[in-house]
This record gives C-alpha cells, sequence and structure tokens, in this order.
C-alpha cells in the first residue's frame, strides 16, 4: 500500500516557522537591507539607494539589545556605516566615521577637517574627472550638483572617497570637538548638508549596526503607495552591484 506522503498542518507550520527563523537570524546576525532617506551621503549614495548592511563587520549584538555578544574589529576611519539614533532607536542613520576614540576633529573655514592637529589630505576633482564620476547621474541630479556643488577627493588612512563643498558656503571654523573613549564622531560626505555628529554629538559605540558594504538596487523614485518600493520605470541600472568606500 503506497504511503501517504501528503503534508500535514503542523509539519507545514513548522517549515514556516524554520523558514521565518531562518530569515530573521540572517537579518539579526549577518546582513540587512536599508534604504538611503536624504541626500546627507551625496556623492557617495543617492537618495533611493538600496544597500546592504554588513552587521558582522564589527561583531555580534546580543538579540534586541545594544550589547556585544562578540567583538571584532572596531571601526576605522572612512567606514560608512549603519547604526540606531541617538534619540531614537527605532530609527536608524548613516553617515561616515571620522573620528575615533581619542581623536580631536576641526573643520576649517574651506570645510577642510583635521584631525588631531593634522589637516585631512583633499584635492578638489578637476571638470574632466567631476563629468566621468557623474556620467551615470540621472541628468536632474548631475546638473543640480554641478551648479550647486564642489567635488572633493578626501583621503583618510590611504582610503579615498567623494565629499560635496556648497559653492556659496558660509565657511566657519567649527570644533574643535574632543572623541570619548568607545565613541565616534560621524559625518555625511554632503558636509554642508548633513545633521551629524557636529549637531548631536559622538556615537556610542553600541549603536553602530554594521558597515554598509554594497548597493544591491537603485532607483529615482519610489511607488506613490509604497515609499520602500522602487517604480521598475525608475531604475538606475548602473548603480547596480557597486561596492561602496
Amino acid at each position: 500500500m503506497e504511503r501517504d506522503r501528503r503534508g500535514t498542518w503542523p509539519s507545514a507550520l513548522l517549515s514556516l516557522a524554520g523558514a521565518v527563523l531562518m530569515i530573521l537570524t540572517i537579518r539579526w546576525a549577518f546582513f540587512e537591507p536599508y534604504v538611503i532617506p536624504s541626500g546627507s551621503m551625496i556623492p557617495t549614495l543617492l537618495i533611493h539607494d538600496h544597500i546592504m548592511v554588513n552587521k558582522l563587520s564589527y561583531g555580534v549584538h546580543v538579540p534586541f539589545t545594544e550589547k556585544w555578544l562578540l567583538r571584532f574589529s572596531p571601526p576605522r576611519r572612512g567606514d560608512v556605516i549603519v547604526f540606531r539614533s541617538i534619540d531614537d532607536d527605532s530609527v536608524f542613520l548613516i553617515k561616515r566615521v571620522v573620528g575615533l576614540p581619542g581623536d580631536e576633529v576641526r573643520v576649517t573655514t574651506s570645510g577642510q577637517l583635521m584631525i588631531n592637529s593634522q589637516l585631512v589630505e583633499r584635492r578638489q576633482l578637476a571638470t574632466a574627472e567631476v563629468a566621468k564620476f557623474l556620467a551615470s547621474w540621472p541628468d536632474s541630479s548631475r546638473d543640480e550638483l554641478l551648479q550647486r556643488y564642489d567635488l572633493f577627493e578626501e583621503n583618510f588612512d590611504g582610503k579615498m572617497h567623494n565629499t560635496l563643498r556648497a559653492k556659496d558656503s558660509a565657511g566657519r571654523d567649527q570644533g574643535p570637538y574632543q572623541v570619548p573613549p568607545d565613541e565616534l564622531f560621524m559625518m555625511g560626505d554632503n558636509r554642508d548638508n548633513s545633521a551629524d555628529s557636529r549637531v548631536w554629538g559622538t556615537l556610542p559605540i553600541s549603536h553602530v549596526l554594521g558597515r554598509a558594504s554594497w548597493i544591491w538596487l537603485s532607483c529615482e523614485s519610489t511607488l506613490p503607495d509604497a515609499a520602500q518600493v522602487c517604480d521598475p520605470n525608475q531604475i538606475r541600472w548602473n548603480r547596480l552591484a557597486t561596492g561602496l568606500q
């Protein structure tokens, strides 16, 4: 007699629970998606870039807490990280690590960073370099950037990344800011349009979720009734599978 191979409700629910548990485990310990909500990280990240956050970069948290279960290497200057807001644990933000524990951070009138009384190496991109950098951008974003901003390349311990400075920036000294132990000084790459550690202070390392590793989806706009879902007709195809520096 042939054996009945049909599943039962308990086995089906058990399989579903196992799949859900696996997904939650991956999101808790390994990777988690994040959608860029603002322009504070332009030119590195655009609004509606969908990125993947590597949650194993610095360690593993105890589930649903800020306590570390395991600690690996600490964040490095220049890393782009996602973290819990100091003001609201339910809000996630993204910025670049500028200052490490014990550092003194200043910003000069020309917008150049100083770490421990040393100017961070920076150079303004030439016209041809800017054109090449912006070649993959949507026309509207490219035109606005060229009209309103200067594009720079900044060097953090040999790690190069790009920043923006508004052409009409008022230019004022900011700082010095002292970074306490076990905390970080965070700044957006869009230096004149970023609410960061210059506004809300240094970030406890315990708030760090993980390092932003790559862009897996990007779009110019989202669906009207679903703010987190990309409009299929507005995909920025040339930004897909782009690693972050």
